[in-house]
């Protein structure tokens, strides 16, 4: 018998696709794709190289960029430091004003805070009722020394999608540059970096089926010479990032990355019919609200508040895999700050689940998690405890 817990955290972390598995391992071992693409004086090296731009070409085909202004990092978290420490580094002089928002991962709101501590002005805008940043919150808080606007594309506890493209205009008007961390939307939200006035874009390997520990970072051309390297040693990627490249890890994302191209419509859809069979059960539980924007959100990730009294979650622990917050507040385990900054007390963040649907959730699981979640509630204490 099965007994491991039906898997509601996607927004955490992703499987790794099996078609992405297959060209990981093909880069390892002796008969494999193993050198170092730093190595070019011989076909191991060069080889090598092949399947590093090869996967870059793939990273840049989503979201519509050109290959050389894709930087790989670590991951999203090194993204954003990159993003945030680079571009303030790089202008050699102190102070300057950062925008970015009360409801940020944290791997944003710690970087802010380190440049703060360095004398720059840091401005935390708050999100209207439905978990949004709008454009004309970004506009009113835009001052004569802002250089920098960070946000992100998808809430990663709500959700909620914010219009880059309004906000992008606002901070061009200013000269400011615009960073986005698009670990969450990568995938799931249409991206043409051809198009959208963005200067810099954060992405992650492991929350669209590849493997933790790969990442990248778009650098368009307002950004390039404005951008200081935060790992020196080597002058790898155009002098952004030195180290030497993880094969493996970087032609599974490539790979990770063309199969979100060749599956978005398809995924989008049956997620959108998912959620909705989710939602319209969920809701009928009395007392029961979603947390953010009812219609500017993508489909796989849902904030869920219960009612005081209506919500078990110790009956939920070994059946469900799903989030109290997320995974940043988690490891912390203080209330979520995304839902203190939308008014929530820390009692109400405290009744708050999020539920992240992706490629592999099927019909049978929304079934069984209603089932599960009802009961939970039925088995509530008569008052929160």
């Amino acid at each position: 018998m099965n007994t491991r817990p039906l898997y509601f955290d996607y927004a955490a972390t992703t499987p790794v696709d099996e078609r992405v598995i297959k060209v990981m391992v093909e880069c390892l071992g002796f008969t494999g794709n193993f050198g170092n693409p730093a190595s070019s004086s011989h076909a191991f090296g060069q080889q090598a190289r092949q399947s590093v731009e090869h996967a870059r070409g793939q990273v840049a085909t989503l979201v519509g960029a050109q290959p050389d202004q894709i930087i790989w990092t670590s991951g999203a978290t090194e993204s954003n430091n990159l993003a945030l420490k680079g571009v303030a580094q790089a202008r050699g002089i102190a102070g300057g004003h950062v925008i970015t928002s009360q409801i940020e991962h944290k791997a944003i709101l710690d970087t802010a805070k380190q440049l703060q501590d360095a004398g720059v002005a840091v401005t935390y805008l708050v999100p209207n009722a439905e978990g949004i940043i709008t454009p004309q919150a970004v506009s009113e808080a835009m001052r004569d020394d802002t250089f920098l606007v960070s946000l992100m594309l998808v809430n990663n506890e709500l959700g909620t999608v914010n219009d880059m493209s309004s906000i992008g205009e606002v901070v061009r008007a200013r000269d400011a540059l615009f960073h986005v961390d698009a670990a969450q939307g990568a995938g799931k939200v249409v991206i043409d970096l051809a198009q959208l006035p963005v200067d810099l874009m954060s992405f992650s390997a492991h929350k669209i089926y590849g493997p933790k520990g790969i990442g990248a970072l778009y650098v368009g051309p307002r950004a390039r010479e404005r951008l200081q390297a935060q790992i020196h040693g080597g002058g790898h990627e155009g002098g952004l990032r030195s180290g030497t490249l993880a094969t493996h890890q970087i032609a599974a994302m490539g790979v990770a990355f063309e199969l979100a191209a060749q599956l978005f419509d398809a995924e989008k859809a049956t997620i959108a019919r998912l959620r909705e069979r989710l939602l319209e059960q969920l809701l009928s539980i009395p007392g029961v609200r979603l947390n953010g924007s009812a219609t500017q959100r993508i489909p796989h990730t849902l904030s869920l508040t219960f009612s005081d009294g209506e919500f078990n979650s110790t009956a939920l622990s070994h059946s469900i895999a799903f989030s109290a917050t997320s995974a940043c507040n988690s490891a912390s385990n203080s209330p979520s700050h995304v839902l203190l900054a939308l008014g929530h007390d820390a009692r109400s963040a405290s009744r708050t689940i999020r539920l992240s649907l992706g490629r592999f959730t099927t019909e049978q699981d929304i079934d069984q998690a209603v089932d599960l979640i009802k009961a939970a509630c039925a088995s509530a204490p008569a008052f929160w405890q």
